[in-house]
């Protein structure tokens, strides 16, 4: 944990959407998975799904500890007899959670521009509580990538033009979560069977060899999220992909882009025997299922 006081951009100033903020404490929360999610990218036939979003919304896990510290933090400024007031964020607000907890000591913006710590690596949750009280700021931690370029090298897409730069039109995360229409044609053979999220930066970055896997039981990757059958995923209709994934933060991209990766994981995959299932979309109500169904079964063929 730490903080940071009047030394915020403005385009990431609390201070935009409350005007009394002195100061903004930065807590992070390590998720790291006891071994490398990369594993099920061999398995061409499973899907491969970000290591947060295999278990629990972490947004329902980290508010109510950030919630937690807040009511201990104005407990002890009530007892010194000084009035507060604090709100709590996990990305429910437009603030750079990354370079405001690289500002307030927690690590560094690594060459992949995801938070590091020397302690805790790359897999992090990020969260943010605002507060009217006067706190003297953290010291700020300095870039220890040196010249490592493993994260860099690691992604499929090629979506850093440059360390410390990346192309959110080529990365998978944003490709497989945030894109509502089509994906670009000559991305669809580099996502693999990656069908939410990617994780190949992270993992390759060497400082995850002195962190611990997370300990938060509800952050545990749940087994149905583990290399799940892309053959089942892909039949899903939005009433059971809610069922499926109730408390995940999966279920934020809906169904129809769920199952437009899913049919572009299988058109990767090579196994002529998932023709049926995707035959199957190819009079689906939502368009781009029924791009990514005929993508596929040309892959297929």
């Amino acid at each position: 944990m730490g903080w940071m006081a009047d030394t915020l951009e403005r385009r990431a100033d609390p201070r935009t959407l409350w005007p009394q903020v002195r100061a903004l404490i930065m807590l992070g929360l390590n998720y790291g998975p006891a071994e490398d999610p990369r594993a099920v990218l061999a398995q061409r036939t499973k899907g491969a799904i970000s290591v947060y979003a295999r278990a629990e919304d972490y947004h329902e896990v980290i508010k109510p500890r950030l919630k937690r510290i807040a009511r201990a933090l104005l407990a002890e400024a009530s007892a010194r007899g000084v009035s507060a007031d604090v709100k709590v964020f996990v990305d429910t607000a437009p603030l750079m959670e990354k370079p405001l907890a690289a500002a307030a000591g927690l690590g560094w913006q690594g060459k992949h521009t995801n938070l590091v710590s020397r302690d805790l690596g790359s897999w992090l949750f990020l969260g943010a509580i605002a507060t009217t009280l006067e706190l003297a700021p953290t010291g700020v931690e300095r870039d220890h990538c040196g010249s490592c370029r493993a994260c860099v090298e690691a992604c499929p897409t090629a979506a850093f033009p440059a360390p410390y730069v990346i192309d959110a039109r080529r990365c998978i995360s944003y490709l497989t979560i945030e894109h509502k229409g089509p994906i670009p044609l000559e991305l669809r053979p580099l996502m693999g069977n990656r069908i939410y999220g990617c994780d190949d930066c992270l993992a390759a970055c060497p400082w995850n060899k002195f962190a611990v896997a997370g300990r938060e039981a509800k952050l545990a990757a749940r087994a149905e999220n583990d290399a799940p059958d892309l053959a089942a995923l892909v039949t899903l209709d939005d009433a059971a992909f809610r069922a499926r994934f109730p408390k995940s933060a999966i279920k934020r991209v809906g169904r129809d882009r769920f199952v437009r990766n899913v049919l572009i994981a299988i058109g990767n995959s090579g196994d002529g025997s998932l023709r049926g299932v995707v035959e199957a979309r190819l009079e689906d109500e939502a368009e781009v299922v029924r791009d990514a169904a005929g993508w596929a079964l040309g892959r297929l063929g």
